[in-house]
């Protein structure tokens, strides 16, 4: 009798606490959308309207190179029902090891020809054949992402800066929207308004590098390797291997830089003026700050083209 009812109490305790596992288990899943970078929200929100709420893990001012998501970030990334990324950036991916339900990661960058950071890291990051010239980069003394430590296979992960990159990743939001709600038109005609709104940008984008005498982009850390790509245009790093320039490096900048009669020298926001102002101060240009993951992406490229071509 005492070893039936120990034996009860012991599959008592088996039951619950394999019931236990299984709640803790459980995820609701809420109609929220998560982006990995403010660039992408205006594609997400641009498709889904008001039916979905999207948050952005990277806030304004941060790196995406050094972010780490806190916990309440994480659970959000759990529940919700899309989340969208680059697929390039190192965090975005360690969140598929850090959270159960990884299947609604979406990667944006699939199908968009990718660039190697460098020569010796050109991996393939996502079946997607990277055919940069490396040869090119050592002939003109610049690297497409000299920074490519941080970055996926040392891909260079700023695909959101180009209008043609950005219209396949808008292609790719909505095909993974469509898949979960494949019986809704709303989002196809959404999707078709900004189809139509991403062609004007890369077509006014295309005209203004067409009418332009100037062709290079001088820049400290290279995160307009994609525009340059896909406009004809040429990057030219300040930054050398993700480092501080040395003197002779930052010699042969300057004196390509006067040979072309450049006019501004580009630093991100999370970079001080002082990274270019020597070459300035040189060549008698303008430093000018630029912020590749402001939000309003389509204003952003176009001040950016502006300024550039000016």
């Amino acid at each position: 009798m005492k070893r039936t009812k120990l034996s009860y109490i012991f599959l008592l305790l088996i039951t619950t606490l394999l019931f236990m596992g299984c709640a803790e288990r459980k995820v609701v899943v809420e109609n929220r959308a998560v982006v990995s970078i403010a660039p992408l929200k205006p594609l997400v929100e641009s498709i889904l309207g008001d039916d979905f709420e999207v948050s952005v893990l990277v806030p304004q001012g941060a790196s995406p190179e050094t972010f780490e998501p806190t916990p309440k970030q994480l659970r959000e990334v759990e529940t919700a029902r899309f989340v969208f990324g680059t697929g390039l950036l190192e965090f975005e991916q360690a969140l598929l090891h850090r959270i159960a339900r990884n299947e609604q990661i979406i990667n944006l960058s699939q199908g968009i020809e990718l660039i190697a950071g460098s020569c010796s890291h050109a991996h393939n990051a996502n079946s997607t054949t990277c055919n940069h010239d490396c040869s090119h980069d050592h002939d003109h003394d610049h690297d497409h992402n000299h920074n490519s430590h941080h970055h996926a296979h040392g891909i260079d992960p700023h695909v959101w800066c180009s209008p043609k990159a950005l219209s396949k990743m808008a292609e790719n939001t909505y095909h993974a929207i469509a898949r979960e709600m494949p019986d809704s038109t709303k989002y196809e005609e959404c999707y078709t308004t900004l189809c139509i709104k991403l062609l004007e940008l890369d077509e006014e984008v295309a005209e203004m590098c067409r009418q332009s005498p100037r062709t290079t982009i001088f820049i400290y850390h290279p995160a307009l390797t994609y525009l340059a790509r896909d406009y004809g245009l040429t990057q030219v790093a300040v930054e050398h291997e993700g480092k501080e320039p040395s003197a002779k490096h930052l010699a042969r900048i300057i004196e390509q830089a006067r040979k072309e009669g450049v006019k501004h020298i580009f630093y991100q926001s999370e970079f001080p003026a002082s990274s270019v102002e020597v070459i300035c101060k040189d060549i008698n240009a303008t430093a000018v700050e630029i912020n590749p993951l402001d939000e309003d992406i389509f204003s952003n490229i176009r001040h950016i083209v502006t300024l550039i071509t000016e």
